[in-house]
């Protein structure tokens, strides 16, 4: 990790509109992998590993490698590390919370190693890995039981160490930044937050944040509650390089979540959404081809919404290819002026 990369990306991201990777468990999926490749040299391990991907990072990290090299050279100036279930919390459901560590930290020097050899081939283009933290699949709004509300499977304090184990992994793997992900419960990502910012505390150096929500429905609204706005102002404090939405909806659906982020955000905003809707016929599991992904993303662009793009559930490097292509000549959304006394007045 080089101590200007923030820097470097805040005048990249200023520049022109940066395009992050696809999906990766789309990616996965489709190379039908069998429990053996799961479960490399877990041996005796008791639970079946079939499915848990980011494991592949220690039992098949060619696969993971090829996949990051297919979106690079589609494109990407960014690539995620393959970590979205990489907590103990989420590790919990394959018995695997102890190899924590070991997963981000391989998954950051796997997506190092690909992002430093396209950055050799082509240095007027650099590449950036974002350390990748999903929302896990515990929630601490909300109650799993209907009938106690109270409920809870998930304390505050379990989500801050899950966080900052999977973040020292991520670091200390060579992670360019922290991107804290497809978030559903805004109190989850505060979890994770306090974990990043306690890590770089101790550790005495910063990365580059960036934070993305998600919109789980037609109501506009978080699973826990919240309105693009409000998810804005309760993640700002944070101090994001950049803020925005992925997954969930398709682009066509996202659009007016996205333009209230870039309206509100005083920092850049990042759009990295689902190929559509789940379709169960369709090649990836969802609706939209390239062309019709690329076209609806290369409207945020045009509408001075973006400054980083990419794809979710359901994109593959060719989507991540039409979008690279749609905004290569779109401006960047410009960050607004913050308000003077003058102009208040």
């Amino acid at each position: 990790m080089q101590p200007d990369r923030t820097a470097l990306l805040t005048r990249l991201l200023r520049a022109r509109i940066l395009v992050m990777d696809g999906a990766m468990g789309t990616m996965i999926q489709q190379r039908k992998l069998t429990e053996s490749d799961f479960r490399g040299d877990f041996h005796d391990h008791a639970h079946d590993l079939a499915g848990d991907n980011d494991l592949l990072v220690l039992t098949r990290p060619d696969v993971v490698r090829a996949i990051h090299d297919e979106y690079l050279a589609a494109g990407a100036d960014i690539v995620e590390t393959n970590t979205f279930s990489a907590t103990r919390i989420a590790q919990a459901d394959y018995g695997m919370e102890r190899q924590v560590y070991a997963i981000n930290r391989a998954a950051a020097r796997l997506a190092r190693e690909c992002c430093d050899a396209w950055t050799a081939r082509t240095p007027d283009k650099p590449r950036f890995v974002a350390g990748a933290m999903g929302p896990t699949n515990r929630t601490a709004s909300i109650s799993p039981d209907v009938n106690d509300p109270g409920a809870r499977n998930v304390t505050y304090d379990e989500l801050v160490a899950a966080y900052g184990e999977a973040v020292e992994g991520l670091c200390d793997g060579g992670a360019d930044l922290i991107l804290v992900e497809t978030i559903f419960d805004t109190l989850n990502a505060k979890a994770a937050l306090f974990a990043i910012a306690t890590h770089f505390d101790r550790v005495g150096q910063r990365l580059p944040l960036i934070v993305s929500g998600t919109i789980t429905d037609a109501s506009g609204r978080t699973l826990s509650g919240q309105t693009p706005e409000a998810f804005w102002n309760s993640v700002r404090h944070a101090k994001p390089l950049a803020v925005g939405l992925n997954c969930a909806l398709g682009a066509a659906l996202m659009r007016p979540y996205i333009e209230e982020i870039a309206r509100v955000a005083d920092t850049f905003v990042s759009c990295y959404p689902n190929a559509g809707l789940p379709n169960p016929m369709s090649e990836t599991g969802y609706d939209e081809t390239p062309a019709e992904t690329s076209r609806l993303i290369a409207d945020f662009a045009q509408s001075g919404f973006v400054n980083l793009v990419g794809g979710c559930c359901g994109t593959t490097p060719a989507h991540v290819r039409a979008i690279a292509e749609a905004v290569r000549t779109l401006p960047p959304r410009a960050l607004p002026r913050p308000e003077t006394a003058e102009a208040v007045a």
